[in-house]
């Protein structure tokens, strides 16, 4: 499974409606960074990253330079010892100027590996989990690069956390019957009316869901708790319902939202304030307790997240392997994440196609608590292999790969 072809695609959806609007992004265009990887077989390795619009041939113009390391390689050489070569790229002396791990350079790194990890299962005949659950120990580090973190977290013990949720991997594995439980994101998104998001409110309990989110972190406070209010009531006191201010707020302020919403038992608080600010983060966290923090859609790389962690500044870990650099920088933080008994709960600019097989992973492979995926069905449609949710569920995927492949997109 030699990789003979490259190529990739600025592929673009406007959503409009309202949907996908946040308190900082009221109009966003769902984009793509693709890069193709074909192979002499036919089969093609499709890797994303997200983005919003602009700039994403940016992205695109980097996965190229990224991927043409790759031309001529046997798909099992490139992963045999990926985690080095995921290094190299990242530090690739003149893209690492503009990085460095995060940024255009960081999102085009993510395109190229899941490109790799995609090809990959296709060659093996099995989805994305599936090849996951397989490797070997020291198959699956091999793909890893614990680089700047070894100081929370060594080679030696992520290979123990991974043989000891080994040991136990049966037990966890009815998971690809049951589904993995999804929560609804759409109902309450920035730009929707209050009779719209009470509206999606129920169509969302009709359709099986216990979960849900509403945006929030408007200049006018009283409009978010007002909406809150809404939801919960719509909602009724049993489901989990969350709230995401898109970094719009500053520590006093979320800390003041947190205060007023005391008696409408929210699971999380997401993204309080700027992705940055870890130190704002803890402060929050400390403060609003038990009412957690969740956060990790704009942290854009391990080192970040581990800081994070370190300073017990999210309870929720919400890392995106079309954020960070793809799916092997993704587990290295799930590893992290584990090691410090921190929920994964993935934002999903991929529409949840790839994570829809990472938390099966992380649930059968590494233990972590089958808890929640987003879901967000605007590009269902766009999708070879879509996700299925049913009964507000994921259904297990399977068919080769990691569901990546856009409908009329060919090497």
């Amino acid at each position: 499974m030699t990789i003979q072809s490259i190529q990739t695609r600025d592929v673009r959806f406007p959503i409009g409606s309202g949907h996908g609007s946040d308190a900082i992004h009221k109009d966003p265009v769902y984009s793509y960074a693709v890069t193709l990887l074909g192979s002499a077989s036919g089969k093609t390795g499709s890797g994303l990253a997200f983005t919003l619009g602009e700039g994403n041939q940016l992205v695109c113009e980097a996965a190229e330079f990224y991927a043409q390391r790759l031309a001529g390689q046997a798909i099992e050489s490139v992963m045999a010892d990926f985690g080095r070569l995921q290094r190299e790229l990242a530090d690739e002396q003149q893209f690492r100027w503009l990085g460095p791990h995060k940024g255009v350079v960081q999102l085009a790194l993510a395109s190229v590996t899941n490109a790799c990890w995609d090809l990959w299962a296709k060659s093996r005949g099995v989805p994305l989990w599936q090849l996951l659950i397989d490797l070997g120990t020291d198959e699956l580090l091999a793909t890893l690069d614990f680089s700047y973190i070894e100081d929370v977290l060594c080679r030696d013990e992520a290979a123990a956390l991974i043989e000891a949720a080994r040991t136990s991997r049966a037990d966890r594995m009815a998971i690809l019957e049951t589904g993995y439980p999804g929560y609804d994101t759409s109902i309450g998104w920035f730009n929707y009316s209050d009779n719209q998001v009470t509206a999606n409110v129920a169509r969302a309990v009709a359709a099986g869901f216990d979960a849900m989110k509403l945006k929030v972190g408007s200049p006018d406070m009283e409009r978010d708790i007002r909406r809150a209010r809404l939801v919960r009531e719509a909602a009724g006191v049993n489901a989990r319902f969350m709230v995401d201010a898109n970094q719009q707020w500053t520590v006093s302020q979320a800390i003041e939202f947190a205060r007023r919403t005391q008696d409408l038992d929210l699971y999380w608080l997401e993204e309080p304030t700027h992705p940055d600010d870890v130190a704002g983060h803890a402060a929050i966290a400390a403060e609003i307790a038990p009412l957690k923090v969740a956060a990790g859609e704009h942290v854009p790389n391990r080192v970040v997240f581990k800081n994070y962690l370190q300073a017990k500044a999210m309870q929720f870990c919400q890392v995106d392997a079309v954020r960070v650099a793809g799916v092997s920088e993704f587990l290295v933080i799930s590893l992290m994440a584990r090691k410090y008994g921190i929920p994964v709960v993935p934002h999903v600019g991929d529409m949840g196609q790839i994570h829809q097989h990472l938390v099966l992973f992380n649930h059968i492979g590494l233990g972590h608590e089958a808890l929640l995926l987003e879901h967000i069905p605007h590009l269902q449609e766009k999708f070879t292999h879509p996700c299925i949710v049913e009964n507000g569920v994921y259904q297990t995927p399977g068919e080769p790969g990691m569901s990546t492949d856009f409908r009329q997109l060919q090497v």
